[in-house]
């Protein structure tokens, strides 16, 4: 919002114990009081030597179309003046810029006017536009004074322009400094100065021509205000005063009656409007839009209204959109003799975001919808009438006022601890202070107990929407106290560090160890393409969203695989030829829990794998990824929990995955993940040529881990024995392990695979193992006797139980 520092001064004249505040001061108290000062620039630039001038007469420049020779007195004297502005005529009082004057430039160093000759005429001086003294952007002719503008006068002192524009950005919550009279109460608590706006009397009626208003949307607008004036002169001229206020505050005149009611806008903070009496049909009716219906703007574009839309009607048609902008063919024009004047309060509910879905926004929209005093409005009809009477003339009725009181907003009784004070901002006021503070915020307030268990009862006054609870009071204290003036002190609490159970191991991690291995961490959308949820997990229907972002983004992942391999595919298509991702997240499955349908929502670590086993390197071949490369990863991750024996990987089938690349991951028998190849089918549905490798895990379950405790080292030297089996084609390498383990006895302390061979001399139905087994005793040496009978004792079981031989 941007005001005339000399208009704010009119009502408050702000000072301390150090004297009157300067321009530096004022915006600095303001700023800190949270109004923060986006700028101050002057209302005129610098010039001299300009008085209030007026032409005398106006002749045809000889040898120029488009020139006219003036005479122009400056109250003593007559002046020849040459002149190329359209509007000049005779008797017009204009800016007059004489011989020796300063004009300002963009450069800053001005412009000095001299006798000069235009087309063989001398001319001695200069007639002034807005633009040529600083005092606009643009200007289309002289700038026209009033009659009553004394000639001869110094310009700069006629229209008082040694005065600063100054633009404050308001928080949202603060609308009730959208205002002269608003932020003179501010002013005013900030430097405990006396406020004096305008006396407003009410006006006395002349005529008995009553409004006729009829409010059914009550609860959009409680309060409705409306006064007939008639006979007014739409034609006057508005003062230079109220003129230049107005363009003070960046708004151009326009006529008499919409300067009086932009006016009132910027002196007290609440919207009005003037209907033109005579295109009202019947009366006025405060209603919700029909569906469909039209109107046309005062900026001439036609809306189709909505039906949640606040109107202003007659009885016939709608006027205005309430709280928003007036309509084009009610509005005040040259040929209006008869005025209805409007006030109104409208909830801010109604009107939040209403302009902005007709692509409009206003100042009465900024203001309304943020909140007006809701006991404004007939103060705002008084003041304003009164300015129409010495304005326009004319003679008003009464007002006629529709209130819904259950309606109204309710003001804010609010209860402050003195205790509550001291914890938030840690110094001790004075109660005294506190009292004084509350009371010139405009609240009514009374003192409870006493000691350090007094508390204060605020009620809110009807302008502060934003006073609710307690700790808008403590801020109210802190603002006006001053933020700079609050201690710095270094908070005291008691903040121990939170126990981290040493059971657990953090996704930090697991994340590093998947970094230390190549991985490359993802984050994707939780919403995916119903296509590809349904094809990477058809069994599950995912979670529909009611508002998706698109109609690819509109289900929720049941498993997070949908969203990586996108990812792959986003990667391959950029010529990234090895791609290793991993994503944690959670994963969204709808699920029937006691006739009951809920969401579980599963934290997930997910994996994608794809392309060359190693980066390209002169000393490493070109060999694709394959199942083991990927299996190996995932160990490194279970071998971290100290648990790698309690995993295993079951060959399985996934609807996702390729039938004979696919192993389920369980703990103890309890499924937690799944490895394996993407399904071909799926792999073509992707646009993925490579084969794509996929994992997915229960991040709980790989986050448990064993607890580390020592073992003592033994002494005493190992045995080990290796031993070639043969066994069947299908069988799992892992329950050879679970034999051997289960007959080894315990101090078997190592066993790995070390080779498999399938071809020459062996049965095509069989392969061959190679297997390492070591044995050592923690508190002597073994017997080759003992190790001997603990092999005989594996081989005997395996031969058993999984048809297994030594290889001759």
């Amino acid at each position: 919002m941007k005001f005339s520092e000399q208009w704010l001064r009119e009502w408050v004249q702000p000072n301390d114990e150090k004297g009157a505040w300067d321009t530096q001061q004022l915006c600095d108290q303001v700023t800190l009081a949270g109004l923060e000062v986006d700028g101050v620039e002057d209302v005129a630039s610098d010039f001299s030597g300009v008085v209030v001038g007026q032409v005398v007469s106006r002749e045809q420049h000889p040898d120029a179309d488009k020139l006219s020779l003036c005479q122009v007195s400056d109250g003593t004297e007559t002046f020849q003046i040459v002149c190329g502005a359209a509007n000049v005529r005779e008797g017009l009082k204009i800016p007059f810029a004489k011989i020796g004057a300063v004009l300002p430039t963009e450069d800053g160093k001005g412009f000095k006017i001299k006798k000069a000759k235009l087309r063989g005429v001398e001319s001695f001086g200069m007639l002034c536009a807005e633009q040529e003294l600083g005092m606009a952007e643009s200007s289309d002719g002289l700038m026209e004074l009033p009659e009553s503008a004394p000639v001869g006068q110094d310009f700069r002192e006629y229209m008082d322009l040694d005065d600063k524009i100054i633009e404050v950005d308001l928080t949202p919550n603060r609308a009730d400094c959208l205002s002269i009279a608003g932020l003179a109460r501010e002013v005013g608590v900030l430097s405990k100065s006396d406020v004096q706006g305008p006396v407003i009397e009410a006006v006395a009626p002349a005529i008995d021509d009553k409004a006729l208003i009829e409010v059914t949307a009550t609860e959009g607008c409680p309060r409705y205000l409306g006064r007939i004036v008639k006979g007014v002169n739409v034609k006057a001229e508005t003062p230079l005063w109220m003129v230049e206020k107005l363009r003070r505050s960046g708004i151009r005149s326009i006529d008499p009656v919409v300067d009086i009611t932009n006016y009132i806008l910027l002196e007290q903070g609440q919207p009005m409007h003037a209907f033109d009496l005579a295109k009202v049909d019947g009366g006025i009716r405060v209603r919700m839009a029909e569906q469909g219906e039209k109107l046309t703007l005062l900026d001439g574009q036609e809306v189709e209204l909505k039906d949640n839309t606040l109107v202003i009607a007659d009885h016939n048609k709608a006027l205005a959109i309430a709280g928003i902008m007036g309509g084009e063919h009610s509005g005040v024009n040259g040929e209006t003799q008869d005025l209805l004047l409007e006030a109104a309060f409208f909830n801010p509910i109604t009107i939040a975001g209403r302009a902005r879905s007709y692509g409009l926004h206003t100042d009465s929209s900024h203001r309304f919808e943020r909140g007006v005093d809701y006991e404004l409005a007939r103060n705002a009809m008084e003041r304003a009438t009164a300015l129409v009477i010495e304005i326009c003339g004319g003679q008003p009725g009464p007002i006629v006022e529709a209130l819904s009181e259950k309606d109204l907003p309710v003001a804010a009784d609010i209860t402050l601890r003195n205790r509550r004070v001291k914890q938030v901002l840690g110094l001790e006021m004075a109660q005294d202070d506190i009292t004084e503070i509350l009371t010139r915020l405009g609240m009514d307030v009374s003192v409870n107990g006493s000691d350090d268990d007094v508390s204060w009862s605020a009620k809110a006054p009807s302008y502060r929407f934003d006073m609710a609870i307690e700790a808008d009071l403590i801020e109210e204290l802190a603002r006006i106290y001053g933020y700079n003036r609050l201690p710095v002190r270094t908070p005291k609490a008691h903040t121990p560090l939170a126990t981290m159970p040493e059971a657990k191991m953090t996704i930090k991690d697991l994340r590093r160890q998947l970094v230390a291995r190549g991985y490359q961490e993802a984050i994707t959308y939780s919403f995916v393409d119903p296509k590809m949820q349904k094809a990477m997990d058809p069994e599950v229907e995912g979670l529909a969203l009611l508002n998706p972002i698109s109609t690819e983004m509109s289900v929720m992942r049941t498993n997070l695989w949908a969203g990586l391999v996108g990812a792959v595919s986003h990667n391959l298509k950029r010529q990234q030829p090895r791609v290793r991702l991993f994503e944690t997240g959670l994963r969204f499955v709808p699920t029937d829990v006691d006739g009951k349908n809920e969401l579980i929502q599963t934290p997930t670590l997910a994996l994608a794998v794809c392309g060359s086993r190693l980066p390209q390197s002169w000393s490493a071949q070109d060999e694709a990824v394959d199942f083991f490369d990927v299996k190996g990863d995932v160990e490194t991750l279970l071998a971290r929990t100290g648990e790698a024996e309690a995993y295993k990987f079951v060959a399985a089938q996934h609807p996702a995955l390729h039938p004979g690349q696919t192993a389920r991951i369980e703990k103890n028998g309890k499924p937690v993940g799944w490895i394996g190849a993407i399904h071909p089918s799926l792999q073509k549905q992707v646009g993925v040529k490579q084969t794509v490798y996929l994992v997915e895990l229960d991040q709980e379950a790989i986050q448990q881990k064993a607890v580390p405790a020592f073992g003592e080292l033994s002494k005493f030297p190992e045995m080990r024995r290796d031993l070639a089996l043969v066994v069947k084609q299908e069988q799992q390498v892992e329950a050879v392990f679970a034999a051997i383990r289960e007959q080894a006895g315990e101090y078997l302390t190592n066993l790995n695979l070390f080779d498999v061979y399938v071809g020459k001399g062996i049965d095509p139905d069989r392969k061959s193992l190679a297997l390492g087994l070591t044995w050592q005793h923690p508190s002597r040496t073994l017997t080759d006797d003992e190790v001997n009978d603990s092999v005989n004792a594996v081989l005997a079981h395996l031969e058993q139980s999984l048809g297994a031989t030594l290889r001759g």
